[in-house]
């Protein structure tokens, strides 16, 4: 594990904990894969800093938990907009 992967990894950790955000807005943010930064929180964290990657686990399994909550409200929103732009009521 390389200085810039290890760096990677405390600032993907950092951000997403600050930002209390997911996997996927994490790596839209930093222009990455959700891969990599899965792989940072989980893995290459784990070693580098466990008190930061128990934080990180912690709000990982939050949003496991919420998942199917955000997915039922974009498939609403997808279909309001949908709606107003047929001009439908």
């Amino acid at each position: 594990m390389t200085d810039s992967d290890q760096e990677r990894a405390v600032m993907l950790a950092e951000y997403t904990l600050e930002h209390k955000c997911t996997v996927r807005a994490t790596a839209k943010h930093f222009g990455i894969s959700k891969s990599t930064v899965h792989k940072d929180l989980t893995d290459r964290l784990k070693k580098l800093s466990p008190a930061l990657y128990s934080e990180v686990r912690e709000l990982l399994e939050t949003n496991k938990r919420e998942r199917h909550i955000r997915g039922g409200l974009a498939t609403k929103h997808k279909y309001e907009r949908e709606r107003l732009s047929c001009g439908n009521t």
